[in-house]
């Protein structure tokens, strides 16, 4: 079965398709909101098959050291794909924020997001 990892905000209409259609949910933390599992922290274990949210979640606060490739290391350790929610007319200013990791996930529009996510899971 599939599991798509998602940040706090991603748009419950997608969830929700893809609890529709077999598609387990788990919910991810950058480790600064509090929210479900650090993505830091998964492992092959934990059979995530693609992680998915908004830029802003893999961004560290200007105070911290931290990249935004160190916060999503494990994604791409595990391979596990990761689809970085943004909108369209700020995907290079969000290519230059990312630096080395904008190779390494796949930028969508929120509006094209569900059709990007099947696509990777098919």
């Amino acid at each position: 079965m599939k599991k798509v990892g998602y940040f706090e905000g991603t748009d419950s209409i997608i969830l929700t398709t893809l609890a529709c259609e077999g598609i387990d949910t788990f919910p991810l933390g950058n480790g600064e909101d509090g929210y479900g599992k650090y993505v830091g922290h998964i492992t092959k274990g934990d059979n995530i098959s693609l992680v998915v949210g908004y830029l802003h979640k893999i961004i560290p606060l200007s105070e911290q050291t931290t990249k935004p490739i160190d916060i999503l290391y494990s994604c791409i350790a595990h391979r596990i794909p990761a689809v970085i929610l943004v909108p369209e007319e700020l995907e290079e200013k969000a290519k230059k924020v990312l630096g080395e990791l904008a190779d390494k996930v796949k930028l969508t529009n929120p509006e094209n997001a569900l059709d990007v996510i099947m696509n990777i899971l098919k």
